[in-house]
């Protein structure tokens, strides 16, 4: 995430509605990829979730017939009103803006539902419905997110229970991003064949192969070969925690670039070696400034030559280049 600038020349963040300065009003264009003054886009209104608990900054084109901007436009189904619910939806809605401004950074097309009905992406955020639990997960297109989620206890419970590295909003929404991708980028390309010879064959029975991961539990063999544990549980999971990847990376270093901690993130990424060399130096840094404060790892995560060479797949898909 590049950092932004006001016309009077304070730093401005993706998720600022007000200058800090000079107290114009913002909004993110989506057109530009920019977070500009309102004044500055005569043609643009506010998103109409602006002044709802949702808090959204998008702006929407005044000829557009939607009220909503194209983030919020991606969500069918939202939880029952109540301040608690409210509160969560309010965090879901902001990670993901901040997923899609990394799909949309890498000019990803997003079709949604309301133009593709069968298969076009759209969220359902579900609440738990007494001994009834939502499963996180992806089906046609459909990614449905369990707004307990956006509890930050009840998701350092769930990551520990189910013994897990990292568990956030954010990764969750580039997480199952990845398989509606797989879905629009692979599945019915000349991607599938070389996909299939790092990843494995996805028609391996998927259900069965999850059992048996949660069966056997965790050992050490999978960290020569894949991202995380849940990884190597399926090649579907193995494409979508990589390319969840990928994303953290694009995203991170685009961060990094915008304080001069690396370069360009444009030059970076027409070099997907040296974008994950530098990566690497960028993680560290980023770990040890954590454990300086007393935190956590920021990027717990080896990346051993197989997930490397897996990375280096989703950059040649991500930017359309011929398979080998």
């Amino acid at each position: 995430m590049r950092i932004f600038e006001c016309r009077c020349g304070q730093s401005l963040y993706f998720d600022n509605h007000h200058c800090e300065h000079c107290g114009r009003s913002l909004g993110f264009d989506m057109d530009q990829l920019l977070l500009v003054a309102a004044d500055d886009a005569p043609q643009s209104q506010f998103c109409e979730n602006r002044t709802s608990h949702i808090q959204c900054n998008w702006l929407v084109d005044k000829d557009d017939s939607h009220a909503q901007c194209v983030s919020c436009r991606l969500t069918r189904t939202l939880p029952p009103e109540s301040e608690e619910n409210n509160a969560r939806l309010a965090k879901l809605e902001a990670a993901k803006r901040r997923w899609l401004y990394g799909v949309l950074r890498l000019n990803i097309p997003v079709p949604n539902f309301h133009d593709v009905p069968d298969g076009g992406l759209a969220f359902d955020f579900l609440e738990d419905q007494g001994e009834k639990r939502v499963i996180t997960g992806h089906a046609n297109g459909l990614i449905t997110l369990n707004i307990a989620e956006a509890d930050p206890i009840e998701r350092v419970f769930t990551r520990e229970r189910m013994n897990e590295q990292y568990r956030t909003l954010v990764g969750h929404f580039r997480h199952e991003s990845g398989h509606f991708f797989w879905d629009q980028l692979v599945r019915d390309s000349d991607y599938l064949t070389p996909c299939r010879t790092l990843f494995g064959d996805d028609r391996l029975d998927y259900a069965e192969a999850l059992e048996s991961h949660y069966q056997q539990g965790e050992t050490d063999d999978w960290k020569t070969h894949f991202v995380s544990h849940y990884a190597s549980s399926h090649p579907w999971e193995d494409w979508a925690e990589t390319w969840a990847h990928y994303l953290h990376i694009s995203d991170t270093m685009e961060t990094a670039a915008s304080f001069a901690l690396c370069a360009p993130w444009e030059t970076l990424l027409d070099d997907v070696e040296a974008l994950i060399a530098k990566w690497g130096d960028i993680a560290i840094m980023l770990n040890e400034m954590n454990r300086s404060m007393g935190q956590n790892d920021s990027y717990p995560f080896v990346l051993p030559p197989p997930v490397v060479e897996k990375l280096h797949f989703v950059h040649q898909v991500v930017h359309r280049v011929e398979p080998a």
